[in-house]
């Protein structure tokens, strides 16, 4: 695994990156922090990337937090794992939308989706268990421009390269 390397920014409108983190870990905690995130995340300390993982269960309706927020912003890259129920959590979608938004006012910011267990068309056309969780989101009168952000950007990191795995035992 390269290290990634602070490069200046490329576009005017980029402000440095005051980086104290080589990667900020995205994941939907129900599904994968006891298991694919654990081991994603001990290869990075391993390998020597400081690593940011928020280690408590966000209580729901709240907002994303200012500390996750500061430390996406003090990152280089963000390592976002999309598992089957990712887009169940407004909580997930809200901190996708933050990501995607630090990317466009920062270019030397790297997005790497990995899909777990997920087609990317799923997340792209919102299908499947995507296209349900977007039924529930509405059911509970989410509000409308939240949901179109979300959507936004599900279609957008599906389109980034990234890695597919699908979840196999003893592998």
């Amino acid at each position: 695994m390269a290290r990634f390397r602070h490069q200046k920014p490329s576009s005017s409108n980029s402000s440095p990156c005051r980086c104290r983190y080589d990667v900020f870990l995205s994941f939907r905690g129900k599904d994968t922090r006891k298991t694919f995130t654990d081991h994603l995340y001990a290869a990075f300390v391993e390998k020597g990337f400081p690593t940011f993982r928020d280690k408590e269960e966000v209580e729901r309706g709240e907002g994303i937090k200012p500390e996750l927020q500061k430390a996406i912003q003090q990152s280089r890259s963000s390592v976002i794992v999309f598992s089957k129920d990712y887009a169940s959590s407004g909580w997930c979608l809200d901190e996708l939308v933050f990501i995607l938004e630090h990317k466009r006012i920062s270019s030397d910011h790297v997005v790497l989706p990995v899909f777990y267990d997920v087609d990317p068309s799923h997340l792209r056309n919102q299908t499947g268990r995507v296209g349900e969780a977007f039924s529930r989101h509405e059911e509970n009168q989410q509000s409308p421009n939240k949901i179109k952000q979300w959507r936004v950007a599900l279609r957008e990191v599906a389109d980034l390269s990234g890695m597919v795995l699908k979840n196999q035992a003893n592998g």
